[in-house]
């Protein structure tokens, strides 16, 4: 069976191009190019280590994909006031799309990635699901994929802790064994968001107001904060710390409120550009477990399927639209995911109280 793996230059990946060689798969090593987003040292990287593994390496050039799909996405996400997630947007359109879509074109059985999640087959039907390893569980990344791509993935990852992935690179002696695992937004690399937006994105002066309409501070463009956004608020008051609970891009306004303040928390969210995974294990009103934060502890709600609406089962801190929600079950399947559209309530309601 012939497997394209997906080498980034890092060790999951590597490792899992040796899991598959081991296993007897034709493993052949594919990297994806990105000029002027990605760090040339990865290629070379993961070059090394398929040289390491004897087995042929190719890499795909996608820039004018990755600048359609995944930068103009992610400049026009922040200047609608949202937060993006690039991440999932890439393995969506990128790995799990053009590259996908190439390889299966190249007469490939499968595509493989250093991902940490697992692919589960029950009665002929295939699922997307939590790996092993809990603490490097990606699947909050992966749940916008085509349901009908799942037969073809490979994660040889699934099973194993990264301590093991560590211990196997080291054990055979792979070049990329003690490499630092990537943290952050790829295609930004060490240059800080401002920075980076700001390549797209004029800095405009606005202020910065408390949930009462109070003038805090001054801004230099409402897309260079987040929701949530704790540091580098620049509010002088002495009185903080304060939170960034949403922004009013008509007026250039940054909306702040301090720890424990109701704006912070919502009880419930709307979602667009929804993907089901597992369309025949939900009903139409079905108590599930999603993560609305890479990391973050699972939290109980309902799924209302009728108008794509999840109900927390208590107040959650701190969403913000235009971030992915993704939805589980019990057994750590996923069941689907979508992109926050809003939350209720939000800061537009206690503004309206206090006017």
């Amino acid at each position: 069976m012939k497997v394209f793996v997906l080498m980034s230059g890092g060790v999951d990946s590597s490792v899992s191009a040796l899991l598959l060689k081991l296993n007897n798969y034709e493993t052949i090593g594919a990297h994806i190019q990105c000029f002027g987003y990605c760090n040339p040292q990865d290629e070379e990287d993961a070059r090394r280590v398929a040289e390491k593994l004897k087995i042929p390496f190719y890499v795909f050039e996608f820039t004018e994909e990755f600048e359609n799909k995944i930068i103009d996405y992610f400049v026009k996400t922040y200047a609608n006031g949202l937060t993006p997630n690039p991440d999932v947007r890439c393995n969506e359109f990128i790995k799990f799309g053009s590259f996908f879509e190439k390889a299966m074109n190249l007469q490939t059985d499968f595509v493989a990635s250093g991902h940490y999640a697992k692919i589960l087959k029950v009665n002929n039907k295939y699922y997307l699901q939590q790996p092993k390893d809990l603490n490097k569980d990606q699947t909050y990344f992966l749940w916008s994929i085509k349901r009908d791509y799942l037969e073809k993935i490979i994660f040889p990852l699934a099973d194993y802790y990264k301590s093991e992935v560590r211990e196997i690179a080291r054990k055979y002696e792979l070049p990329v064994a003690e490499k630092k695992d990537s943290m952050g937004i790829c295609f930004i690399g060490t240059v800080k968001l401002r920075e980076f937006l700001s390549k797209y994105l004029k800095p405009r002066k606005g202020f910065i107001i408390d949930i009462e309409g109070n003038i805090l501070g001054e801004h230099g463009g409402y897309y260079f904060y987040t929701e949530g956004q704790r540091h580098g608020l620049n509010i002088k008051t002495g009185q903080g710390p304060y939170y960034v609970v949403g922004k009013i891009k008509e007026n250039n306004l940054v909306v702040v409120a301090k720890e424990g303040h109701p704006s912070l928390f919502s009880q419930k969210v709307y979602l667009i550009e929804v993907n089901l995974l597992a369309e025949e294990l939900l009903k139409a009103k079905t108590e599930v477990l999603v993560r609305f934060r890479h990391r973050q502890p699972l939290v109980k709600a309902t799924f209302h399927r009728d108008n794509n609406l999840i109900i927390f089962e208590k107040p959650e801190k701190m969403i913000a639209p235009g971030q992915s929600i993704v939805m589980y079950n019990n057994q750590g399947i996923v069941l689907g995911g979508g992109v926050i559209l809003k939350r209720e309530p939000d800061f537009t309601d206690f503004l309206k109280m206090n006017q």
